[in-house]
């Protein structure tokens, strides 16, 4: 690959620090790299590749020259400032909701729909980071034998909301261990030994009873998949664990599977990891997937309501393919 000029967006934050370490890890042709974020995070200074490097302010000018620019920095800013990027030819990756659903943006998960990636006009969007791991499983199965339905329920870790919330979640635990009552900040409730069933902790619920995650799960399985007759219904939760997020996925097909087959063509599909020997208690943990990039299945068996069904567990690090990894791997692709 030829070295590129290379700009990150929201670098000071948890995604932004992924994508400057996972640029670094996977050796991604880095001619030159400018770090960018908000005027109150100007002078501060990050590490790429051994070298202390000072993060500059995002402005409508940071692009001049930047070939590849990497957005996490919320889609406020991404809707302002990735138009710009794009008009002086730089090729914006953006980690936020705001282009996903943007009928003239590709929607991708390398795995699943890398072609998508030829018709960008400047923006790709990087889906949201439950959709990203859920379609790696899926996309194969479907190629095999065409989804109907999906019913999926998220456990997701408390990283997918940002440092403010780790930092919420450290001092309600101790709190809760010392006796003390437990002050929700960021959180409409507790979230220290409790699983809140609403994410994002700020939206309202939609007038159908939804989250916008979970519409984000229905609507963009559909784009990247590259089929609206799949029905999805998601219920996400927010779970007091620092790193991994973890569904609970109940599929119908068009054409019967058996476990054994799944597993079989699961084996195969790229960034998939197959952990799936109940009687040795072996099946995808949060814990073990933190820190590594593929995604993780298990606990495969027959959902014995209907006879094409199956009901499986997938776990992946949020932070990683959720987000920072699936970006940086469509840079490659670029």
């Amino acid at each position: 690959m030829t070295p590129k000029t290379v700009a990150v967006a929201g670098a000071t934050g948890l995604v932004g620090r992924e994508m400057m370490r996972v640029l670094e890890e996977r050796n991604f042709p880095v001619k030159s790299i400018k770090l960018l974020a908000s005027a109150r995070s100007k002078g501060t200074k990050l590490k790429f590749k051994g070298e202390d490097l000072p993060v500059e302010e995002l402005t409508e000018t940071s692009f001049k020259g930047v070939e590849i620019a990497l957005f996490s920095a919320g889609g406020s800013t991404s809707k302002k400032f990735s138009p710009c990027a794009a008009k002086d030819g730089c090729v914006v990756v953006d980690n936020s909701s705001a282009w996903r659903m943007d009928d003239t943006v590709p929607l991708v998960v390398p795995e699943v729909n890398a072609a998508d990636i030829k018709w960008h006009k400047g923006i790709i969007a990087n889906p949201n980071c439950s959709t990203i791991q859920m379609v790696v499983v899926l996309k194969p199965l479907h190629d095999a034998a065409k989804l109907e339905r999906v019913i999926v329920s998220t456990y997701q870790a408390v990283s997918g909301a940002g440092i403010k919330a780790l930092d919420e979640l450290l001092e309600q635990t101790k709190a809760v261990i010392e006796g003390r009552k437990p002050e929700a900040i960021l959180f409409p409730h507790q979230i220290a030994f409790n699983c809140i069933p609403q994410i994002p902790q700020s939206d309202a619920f939609a007038d159908n009873g939804y989250t916008s995650e979970e519409m984000k799960m229905v609507n963009e399985t559909k784009k990247i998949m590259g089929d609206q007759s799949i029905r999805v219904c998601a219920t996400t939760v927010r779970v007091p664990v620092y790193t991994g997020h973890s569904e609970s996925v109940n599929i119908e097909t068009e054409k019967k599977l058996t476990p054994d087959e799944a597993r079989a063509i699961l084996a195969n599909a790229p960034g998939v990891i197959v952990k799936d020997d109940p009687s040795r208690q072996v099946y995808p943990l949060a814990s073990e997937a933190a820190g590594h990039g593929d995604t993780f299945v298990g606990r495969i068996r027959e959902d014995l309501s209907h006879p094409h069904g199956l009901a499986m567990w997938i776990v992946s690090d949020n932070l990683l393919k959720g987000a920072a990894l699936n970006a940086v791997q469509i840079a490659e692709r670029l």
